[in-house]
């Protein structure tokens, strides 16, 4: 991710609608999970400063990892979140003790994603869920994405096999915002990014920007989302510009 990007995180966590839309979409399956299989520990992978700690914590203890240390910002979450790669973290239990594991948008920023999730697994506990949100199709693929640094985006048959690879029992596989597939692919022919290797970009080698739409547009396209999202729990769309999962350690 280029730091200009970086630093307006927080920003666009707590008031751009995609951002909100999908920590909404996430806690509604939670809960769902929770009135299944109680929750207890929480581990949020890729948590940044930790901005989705108090909607977590009403279901249980939450802890975090997140390598890029310049996103930590909040001394009060610190003593709960490492700074480390998933593979790399001195805090993960070595038998698995979390409910839950969570991976909104992250494993598309790690080269060998089979590697991550193994460890993301690993810290589960037996019959323990990950919760796995990914962008969908590399032909939406832009500068977008070479921004954030992605190495791929996924498509629904290929982010089955990588979790079912790792040992895991996918219970739901979705796509999710199926109303931004048009506006993405005219974003890929405008700002089409070289989907290469991203890990030679620089802070400084590309002036990119996500920009939160002035209201009441912003809260239009939140409440559009979420309405999809609602739908989308009943009947499936046939394509979006992301994926959602849930999947059990066996």
């Amino acid at each position: 991710m280029i730091a200009s990007y970086a630093a307006s995180y927080r920003d666009l966590w707590t008031r751009h609608w995609w951002w909100r839309s999908r920590a909404r979409h996430v806690l509604r399956v939670i809960e769902r999970l929770n009135q299944r299989d109680p929750i207890a520990r929480i581990l949020d992978v890729g948590c940044g400063d930790g901005l989705f700690f108090d909607d977590l914590e009403r279901f249980g203890e939450v802890r975090g990892i997140e390598a890029d240390a310049s996103l930590l910002r909040d001394a009060g979450r610190r003593d709960r979140i490492e700074v480390a790669r998933l593979g790399e973290a001195r805090s993960l239990p070595v038998g698995g003790e979390f409910d839950l594991v969570l991976l909104l948008d992250v494993i598309e920023h790690i080269e060998d994603d089979a590697e991550a999730l193994r460890s993301a697994v690993a810290a589960a506990r037996s019959g323990g869920r990950l919760v796995v949100t990914v962008p969908a199709y590399q032909s939406l693929w832009s500068l977008h994405d070479v921004a954030n640094g992605h190495f791929r985006r996924y498509d629904a048959r290929g982010l089955r096999s990588l979790l079912v690879g790792t040992g895991l029992e996918v219970e739901l596989l979705r796509p999710l915002f199926a109303w931004t597939v048009a506006p993405m692919l005219a974003r890929r022919f405008l700002f089409p990014g070289t989907p290469a290797k991203v890990q030679g970009i620089g802070g400084s080698d590309l002036n990119y920007r996500v920009t939160i739409p002035p209201e009441p547009l912003n809260g239009l396209l939140y409440g559009w989302s979420c309405l999809e999202h609602a739908v989308g729990d009943v009947v499936a769309p046939p394509w979006g510009s992301s994926l959602i999962a849930v999947a059990r350690r066996v």
